[in-house]
């Protein structure tokens, strides 16, 4: 999917007006996309702010990271879109520069390092603003890039539906947008004919206009999207099914618990974001109920928020799901945080209330599983004061060797509201094959005894099943 910028958007020249040879800047010359990023050499920026008199870090809440970590995690995202990340460099200071977000000596010093190990790109932690995003292009001879935008191009990449791609597109031109001023008058000329206010227009006018055309006409297809989704849902809520939404941190392991789960094929390997358009299964429960499990975006610190609102489509299917998955890496020393991060998404996107089960993945990598019996404290300690007052439960799994997958799938059936399991005793005639099979097919049997004209069984059903075959129902 291309990238609509201030030179995809421009005319193209008509037979009486000829191309006019112009400089262009390095930002003008080539929209950054992960394509490009595959085989450059990447360093990777940070900043982290000190106390401003006594020059010492200063101390991060504990849902935020360090800085330090911040950084390592941008190095993985620079590595999961294909850059060979070369160096790392961080700076501390009392406040961001207002111009060049790090100070001029550690400008010329990434100078330096670009020189000297033939750096490509610079991808710095932080958004950069337009002018920041200038002033650095301008003093140093490589692509700048920011965290937003390295986020935006990795899931231009992953995007394979035609909504996952509007969405994309819709959260990339929101970010182009603001950052189309200041172009330089070498990027302007006149302008006429229909579509432009007439001659004395700049191509940034132009540009700037359409761009705002394209975003309209993406959020009514979006719009589209939801009343298409809606229908759906609704479909489905006339039927007695559930709906459980995996939820948790990039790379937590949530697309291997959900092809555990549901036999699927999703695709789950170790880069961040490799999932990224939803998918929906059914699993059947122990008790026989029969639920649809959604496997979602991984959530990551300093999400942008026009990605937020751009899939506010597919985010609607969290808010709407009846049970939460929130599935943890218990193996990262940052899990208090990335669980923190996803419970403020969740606030976010409006779904901080619906009960959820603390999934602690990747029980087999560690050395001792002992250190996890008291689960409770644990969930405590990485959901804090919401744990103890939601009561949520939490398990520990292995989604890769299917340990603890059984408890899951327990628990999940004590959470579950919805269509409520209990025992019931049937005396089905013969001949009533249908109302054997759907017992069957949707309870759990219990006992199971054939009498001369009847076959009475006793199952713990759902309710929807109990109502369906209550002629058959015994006391």
């Amino acid at each position: 999917m291309s990238i609509p910028n201030e030179h995809t958007v421009s005319e193209p020249a008509t037979a009486e007006e000829k191309p006019v040879e112009r400089p262009l800047g390095r930002r003008a010359q080539q929209p950054v996309s992960v394509e490009q990023l595959s085989q450059e050499r990447a360093l990777v920026v940070g900043l982290e702010l000190t106390h401003r008199h006594h020059g010492k870090p200063a101390k991060p809440a504990s849902s935020e990271p360090d800085a330090e970590e911040s950084l390592a995690e941008l190095a993985e995202l620079a590595a999961s879109a294909g850059a060979q990340v070369v160096g790392r460099l961080m700076q501390s200071r009392p406040a961001i520069d207002a111009a060049t977000l790090v100070g001029s000596g550690k400008v010329e010093e990434i100078r330096s390092y670009i020189d000297s190990q033939h750096v490509d790109t610079v991808i710095f932690d932080h958004e950069l603003s337009p002018t920041q995003l200038r002033n650095l292009e301008r003093r140093l001879p490589a692509k700048i890039v920011d965290r937003t935008q390295l986020i935006l191009d990795i899931f231009a990449r992953r995007a394979r539906t035609a909504e996952g791609q509007l969405q994309v597109e819709l959260a990339q031109l929101n970010y182009l947008l603001p950052r189309l001023t200041g172009r330089g008058a070498q990027m302007s000329r006149l302008g006429g004919g229909i579509g432009t206010r007439g001659p004395g227009e700049t191509q940034l006018e132009t540009d700037r206009r359409r761009i705002g055309r394209r975003i309209a006409k993406l959020k009514a297809e979006l719009e589209r999207v939801r009343a298409t989704r809606a229908v759906q849902r609704s479909q489905r809520q006339a039927v007695p099914l559930s709906t459980i939404s995996l939820v948790g941190y990039t790379n937590a392991g949530k697309s291997t618990l959900f092809n555990r789960l549901t036999r699927a094929s999703v695709l789950a390997d170790a880069r961040m974001f490799a999932t990224l358009d939803p998918t929906v299964r059914q699993i059947r429960l122990p008790s026989g109920r029969r639920v649809l499990l959604s496997d979602t975006v991984g959530f990551i610190r300093n999400l942008p928020t026009t990605l937020i609102d751009a899939f506010r489509a597919t985010l609607e299917e969290v808010t709407a799901a009846a049970l939460l998955l929130h599935v943890v890496d218990i193996t990262s020393p940052s899990a208090p945080a990335h669980a923190a991060h996803v419970v403020k998404t969740l606030a976010e996107i409006g779904a901080e209330h619906t009960p959820q089960i603390l999934v602690l993945n990747k029980a087999d990598l560690l050395p001792d599983s002992g250190q996890l019996q008291n689960l409770e404290t644990l969930t405590h300690r990485l959901l804090g004061e919401t744990a103890r007052q939601n009561a949520t439960p939490a398990v520990l799994i292995s989604a890769h060797t299917g340990e603890g997958i059984s408890e899951l799938l327990n628990t999940v059936d004590k959470q579950l509201t919805q269509d409520p399991v209990a025992r019931q005793r049937f005396r089905l005639p013969w001949g009533e094959g249908r109302a054997l099979h759907l017992l069957h097919d949707r309870a759990a049997i219990i006992s199971k005894q054939y009498e001369e004209n009847y076959c009475e069984i006793v199952a713990d059903a759902p309710q929807s099943i109990r109502e369906s075959l209550a002629e058959f129902a015994v006391d």
